[in-house]
């Protein structure tokens, strides 16, 4: 009994530790998703969808949640955030070509459309980025017209 008493003393000091580090934090404004709002010019319905479900993850624009101070949560939520980034950019839209925003693009309607975006982990805790159909729908079209842009670009040669 006594051992066990002593592991979870060990326990709970590494765990009061812990919370005094953490990874570095998200931290962009708006202004870094302008390229990607002018570019794509989303209507007023979807730039809210976009704000409310995909800035989080997909930008340098986070609202972290309060539990984001309890390590070892932030450190999950800093390999979400990542790992959006990793996929969907909007802050580093500029320096893509015209194929790639295309590609991306593509992804996200397949993402939305087999209702894999947003994640289920992120709506749990995030009740207003749950898309009902006509949202998705709004996406959907939307991110449609926007291929259709870059389809009429001329392509680098």
């Amino acid at each position: 009994m006594k051992i066990i008493k002593k592991v979870l003393l060990v326990l709970l000091i590494a765990l009061i530790i812990a919370q005094f580090f953490g990874p570095d934090k998200n931290e962009g404004d708006l202004a870094s998703i302008d390229a990607f709002m002018a570019e794509t010019n989303p209507p007023e319905d979807v730039k809210i969808i976009l704000k409310e479900t995909c800035f989080d993850c997909h930008s340098d624009v986070t609202q972290y949640p309060w539990y984001n101070n309890i390590t070892p949560v932030n450190y999950w939520l800093a390999g979400h955030i990542k790992d959006g980034k990793k996929h969907f950019n909007l802050s580093n839209w500029e320096g893509n070509s015209v194929k790639r925003k295309d590609h991306k693009f593509e992804e996200l309607i397949e993402m939305v459309e087999d209702k894999e975006m947003p994640l289920n982990s992120y709506t749990w805790t995030h009740d207003e980025a749950k898309l009902t159909d006509v949202q998705r729908k709004a996406v959907i079209d939307w991110a449609k017209l926007v291929r259709v842009k870059y389809g009429l670009e001329p392509k680098p040669e």
